[in-house]
């Protein structure tokens, strides 16, 4: 076959098989046989194998399975992946809906999603190709799974429009897949995966993409992370365009007009769930109008706008045959229940939160008692309630102990406190757990250096310090248990990147008492270096609004003990970065500039600037740029082929800017 031939078929097999693709995966509908499509994709193998010249990134066949990775590199989201935050009751939903209407009216509609129970990811499109995919990782930084998410055949590889656009979706494992793929580990005699949850993020963070491919894995697309010039005004628009596009929506949603209406969507889902294809632990309710999600705004963790509810947990039956006491990094020690075990709402159960000693004696909590385990929220196992009428007189009643079963320290119960506290401060079990901490995800993020391995390496006194992971060499590694020249190489890596982190990273991995990550950025923005920290004052950290006087006592306490800054010291001399590297803060009654204050949307495509420049530098002279124009917009910024945007600032008489004036203004 001729190269002009050859590149004629491989490009109508591509667009065959895309479009199959599409019928099959998407809408259900396949026009092919299995048979027909397997032969076409064979044929295309043989052709881009032949003339690799005219293989594309969107062909058909990059879904069987790249090159095997070594590691999964890092990427920034451009817009956060926030959680969502939980409803349980009908009251929640209620509460949810007065919160929304107190600030955009009662003038409010809703939309319905299937909550799916799989893996959130991030899709990116360059010119309708697809570029990247990532994990949501801490909803700022993820992983990038690109050649694994390419197997997953209802995810487009090419759009119908050829346009940039960032994406969020699910990818889940529907329950046949996830059956068969047990029946395969049951017969290699391999450990079953306890849901397909688990399943479906196992699969898409193996290494080897080929192995992705065999999991059959689904998703389901259900917002754009940039509208950009989309035209879009509703979430519901936002679907629909999605469909468009070519992405695989779900279609059991609906947009409400009342929370009546809400509630009696989910009370309907509550019964029909198990008979879907797929797990879903609860329902999403987001408000509609993207105008009214820009007024209601965001948390640090989530969306005012938006809720999950979550459906009731199961309850079942089981065995108490024993209470284990651990203690935290904080000192606190948490009596944990040991099961007999018992599957809950998909997973095997061995083991349940007793949170305290009050708890254990306000439910009359005994070892050897047959109890009821329900998963809080569908994630956290906790004993509801005894059958005391089950009893036989062997019980044991449980005392909580007066010493520290990690070090023999006596315990303590401070002021307005109902947990019991080891306050030594070189307890064994804080310090293991304090380390655990500071290499956590949300903390300093150290990439494969888990719990398993932080309680090796400190049984071992390779480290009794968070300064000693820094110190650590492949040598020491290697003679960790499972633990290869690869993994160590990837560790040894992975640490050294640590080092540059933003200082709000460290903060909050310090572990620093009453500080959680929100609290940690605060202080990072103010003061902007470690130096300013370690001799802030009481006053100066309650002048800070999200910051009370029990946070800025611990902080002023915690900075002010000599061995603080001796670990500081010492941090800095091993190259971990104390400077903090986001966005500045900025007030904006101290910045002489047009800018100061005021409310810009940017609309249309910029030629000079790119979006995010020209909103970091808006942003840096004192404003705030926002995603859609309402009547509190100051300034629209209108680019080449401005929509709806545009049309709605002339409708409200707000003044309209080109990109040619914009830059007049920021060069001033």
């Amino acid at each position: 076959m001729d190269k002009h031939t050859a590149q004629s078929r491989v490009q109508e097999l591509q667009e065959l098989l895309n479009r199959y693709n599409y019928e099959y995966h998407v809408m259900d509908t396949p026009s092919v046989s299995d048979a027909e499509y397997d032969a076409l994709l064979r044929e295309l193998v043989d052709l881009e194998g032949q003339f690799p010249e005219f293989k594309t990134v969107d062909s058909p066949t990059q879904r069987v399975g790249g090159t095997i990775l070594d590691a999964f590199d890092k990427v920034e989201h451009r817009t956060p992946m926030l959680s969502l935050g939980n409803a349980f009751s009908e009251q929640d939903l209620r509460d949810f809906d007065r919160r929304v209407k107190q600030v955009v009216g009662n003038d409010v509609s809703y939309v319905c999603e299937m909550k799916i129970d799989g893996l959130a990811v991030s899709l990116r499109y360059q010119e309708g190709i697809f570029a990247q995919g990532a994990t949501r990782g801490d909803g700022s930084i993820g992983e990038d799974i690109t050649e694994n998410l390419k197997t997953i055949r209802s995810i487009p590889l090419r759009l119908t429009n050829v346009l940039d656009i960032e994406v969020r979706g699910e990818a889940f494992m529907p329950k046949k897949s996830f059956e068969a793929l047990n029946e395969i580990r049951h017969a290699n005699d391999e450990m079953l995966f306890a849901n397909p949850r688990n399943a479906a993020a196992g699969s898409l963070r193996q290494l080897d993409p080929k192995l992705a491919a065999k999991r059959n894995l689904d998703i389901y697309v259900y917002s754009i992370a940039d509208l950009g010039e989309t035209g879009v005004t509703s979430h519901s628009e936002g679907l629909d365009l999605l469909d468009k596009l070519g992405f695989k929506t779900n279609p059991e949603r609906r947009k409400c007009g009342s929370i009546e209406e809400v509630i009696s969507f989910v009370e309907g889902w509550v019964e029909k769930r198990p008979k879907l294809a797929y797990d879903i632990d609860g329902i999403v309710i987001k408000v509609d109008s993207l105008e009214q999600q820009s007024q209601l705004g965001f948390t640090a963790k989530s969306p005012r706008w938006a809720i999950a509810y979550k459906f009731p947990a199961e309850e079942v039956v089981t065995k108490l045959i024993d209470i284990e006491l651990s203690v935290g990094r904080t000192g606190v020690v948490t009596p944990t229940a040991i099961l007999e075990p018992v599957k809950v709402a998909g997973t095997t159960v061995q083991r349940a939160s007793l949170h305290n000693e009050d708890l254990i004696r306000e439910k009359d909590i005994k070892i050897g008692d047959f109890v009821v385990v329900k998963k809080a929220g569908d994630i956290i196992p906790e004993v509801v309630n005894v059958l005391v009428e089950r009893r036989t007189g062997e019980e044991q009643t449980f005392n909580m102990p007066t010493e520290c079963p990690e070090c023999d320290s006596e315990l303590v119960r401070l002021e307005e406190e109902v947990a019991l506290r080891c306050i030594n401060p070189m307890c064994p079990a804080q310090i293991r757990e304090g380390l655990i901490h500071f290499v956590s995800r949300t903390a300093m993020n150290i990439d494969g250096l888990g719990e398993k391995v932080i309680a090796q390496l400190f049984q071992e006194k390779l480290i009794t310090n968070v300064a000693d992971i820094y110190k650590l060499r492949k040598d020491q590694l290697i003679q960790l248990e499972r633990m290869g020249e690869k993994s160590a190489d990837n560790l040894i890596s992975a640490i050294q990147a640590s080092k540059q982190n933003s200082l709000e990273k460290l903060l909050f991995g310090l572990g620093i008492r009453h500080v959680g990550a929100k609290a940690a950025k605060t202080l990072a923005q103010q003061f902007e270096t470690m130096e300013k920290l370690l001799k802030v004052t009481t006053e100066e950290l309650i002048a800070i609004n999200e910051i009370g006087e029990k946070m800025a006592d611990s902080i002023v306490t915690y900075f002010s003990a000599p061995e603080v800054s001796e670990l500081i010291e010492e941090l800095r001399s091993l190259g971990v970065n104390l400077e903090y590297k986001g966005p500045k803060l900025v007030n904006a009654d101290e910045i002489d500039s047009y800018f100061a204050g005021k409310t810009v949307v940017l609309t249309g495509k910029l030629e000079i600037l790119s979006r995010n420049d020209a909103k970091s530098e808006i942003e840096a002279l004192g404003g705030k740029v926002t995603g859609s124009v309402s009547k509190s917009t100051d300034l629209v910024i209108a680019g080449e082929a401005a929509g709806s945007k545009l049309d709605k600032a002339t409708e409200l008489g707000i003044e309209v800017w080109d990109e040619e004036r914009l830059i007049q203004e920021l060069k001033k």
